[in-house]
């Protein structure tokens, strides 16, 4: 076996590694389905894509296709068995990704952008890649060749030989070279994401057919809904000319801001789940359910940039969080914020100092920018500060929740609740002509969703902005959605 057949074989493995944790992925994550890839096709063959996502039988179809291929493609690659054939079917897969998302249109949608593409993307090197496969001799070495050389080794009409007698050392290690790869693969799954104990599968065995819950919280079994399951349709509002969803996606559970009280561990929790990849996912979700926008801080400027790069569309509004509250908005507003308000724990620690100056000059330089520009608030009393100076931003971010759920006190200091007066923030708001976006609606995932939803805009709030992981985008948009087409029974006039 020469060094060249050597080089075509590791390259044959490493991409059928590749594949089979792409189909891996695909199969493990609860409700994965082509349909918003497919939606966002561009270049000549969008339409024939765009036809294909729209019918949810064809669709089911695409989308075991798509795993399983991508799974024997790898597997196939990776052992060595039928190698042109699976070569064959990994370009027949790369060919249509490349088709859906051309790069001479657009950087491909589906996919995290590691630098620019002309013509040439990684799906092409790799489908080019596998033409060498499919024609060099990368067969030679696997599993296919040792099992053919094993069966016509036994002449017929001659004594029976022990199974490897004959076959070389060489040929062995050859022939079973994909075996050490594929533990490795599954010891870096594992490590990635992580081992199921004994305890947890102990557990699961002694759930009941129809059991919500067994003998704790920790034991739930959850439904994920999926993008076919999407039924309803939010409804729009404009912010000066900046059309926005009803409800936004929060960014808190994405840079790993979130609210756990005691549950130390929780903030490594999120930002273990919500790596780059995982938020391309969120935002392709929340804008295939017609989110079309999310509020958070300025350090994700970053990561909202390349899903833009990767063709997503989402805009955000920046909380302008930080030290320096002027170069945060500055930031923002050079990543390109389509809104920006002087975030609210920060607003109400400048009221509190008496630095309304800063806010008047951060105001000024939103607005100088021509974006709306806000002001926040924890407080009822910050909000009400900013009004008695004259000071009447483009809409109010305001939080607002009920407090009677189960862990609410009152006392300073305790991260448990955010609007300690929610009846006070209603009557104030009522009386006020700026749009409101309500956040903490949910008050950090204490109180249900179709509580939390329905009093928020009840009490008066145009918009509503909620942390959502993934899993719970399509249940929330179908629940907000049938709640508009019932109304709501607000005394405050829509603002927006």
């Amino acid at each position: 076996m020469t060094k060249e057949k050597w080089a075509i074989a590791v390259l044959r493995i490493v991409i059928g590694w590749h594949f089979l944790y792409e189909g891996y992925i695909k199969l493990m994550t609860p409700g994965w389905t082509a349909t918003g890839y497919l939606k966002s096709a561009t270049g000549p063959l969008s339409g024939f894509f765009y036809n294909l996502a729209s019918n949810d039988s064809l669709t089911r179809i695409i989308d075991a296709l798509n795993i399983w291929g991508l799974v024997l493609v790898g597997l196939g690659l990776m052992f060595g068995v039928l190698v042109r054939t699976a070569a064959g079917g990994g370009m027949a897969l790369l060919a249509l990704y490349y088709l859906a998302q051309p790069p001479l249109f657009s950087p491909s949608a589906g996919a995290m952008t590691e630098g620019a593409y002309l013509l040439v993307n990684k799906n092409l090197v790799e489908l080019c890649a596998l033409l060498v496969v499919a024609f060099l001799p990368a067969s030679e070495i696997g599993l296919g060749p040792l099992i053919a050389r094993l069966r016509n080794k036994q002449p017929a009409g001659t004594a029976p030989q022990p199974l490897l007698a004959g076959v070389e050392r060489r040929e062995l290690i050859g022939g079973l070279v994909g075996l050490p790869v594929l533990g490795a693969f599954v010891l870096a799954v594992l490590k990635k994401h992580g081992y199921k104990s004994f305890e947890e599968m102990n557990l699961r065995m002694r759930v009941n057919p129809g059991d919500n819950v067994m003998a704790s919280a920790t034991a739930k079994r959850f439904q994920f809904s999926s993008l076919r399951d999407l039924k309803g349709e939010l409804p729009y509002g404009r912010i000066g000319k900046v059309k926005l969803s009803r409800m936004i996606l929060g960014g808190n559970l994405m840079g790993g801001w979130s609210h756990a009280r005691d549950l130390i561990y929780v903030s490594k929790l999120v930002k273990a789940y919500h790596n780059r990849s995982k938020i391309f996912q969120t935002f392709d979700l929340a804008e295939a359910c017609g989110v079309n926008t999310i509020l958070t801080n300025p350090v994700l400027c970053g990561v909202i940039s390349d899903y833009w790069r990767s063709g997503g569309k989402i805009q955000f509004i920046s909380d302008c969080g930080g030290k320096d509250i002027l170069v945060a908005i500055q930031k923002s507003i050079d990543q390109g914020a389509c809104a920006c308000y002087i975030q609210g724990g920060t607003a109400d620690d400048l009221v509190a100092k008496g630095r309304f100056d800063l806010i008047e000059k951060g105001i000024e330089l939103i607005r100088r920018n021509g974006l709306p520009a806000g002001i926040g608030g924890h407080k009822l009393s910050t909000i009400q500060a900013c009004v008695d100076r004259g000071y009447l931003p483009d809409f109010w971010m305001k939080t607002l929740h009920k407090v009677d759920y189960w862990s609410a006190r009152l006392e300073p200091e305790c991260d448990n609740i955010w609007c300690q007066s929610p009846e006070d923030v209603a009557a104030y708001m009522r009386q006020r002509p700026e749009p409101w976006i309500a956040f903490k609606t949910l008050a950090a995932g204490a109180i249900e969703p179709k509580v939390g939803f329905k009093y928020a805009f009840d009490s008066g709030a145009d918009f509503i902005c909620v942390g959502m992981y993934d899993f719970q985008i399509v249940d929330d948009v179908n629940l907000l959605a049938s709640m508009f087409d019932q109304g709501f029974k607000r005394d405050r006039t829509w603002r927006a």
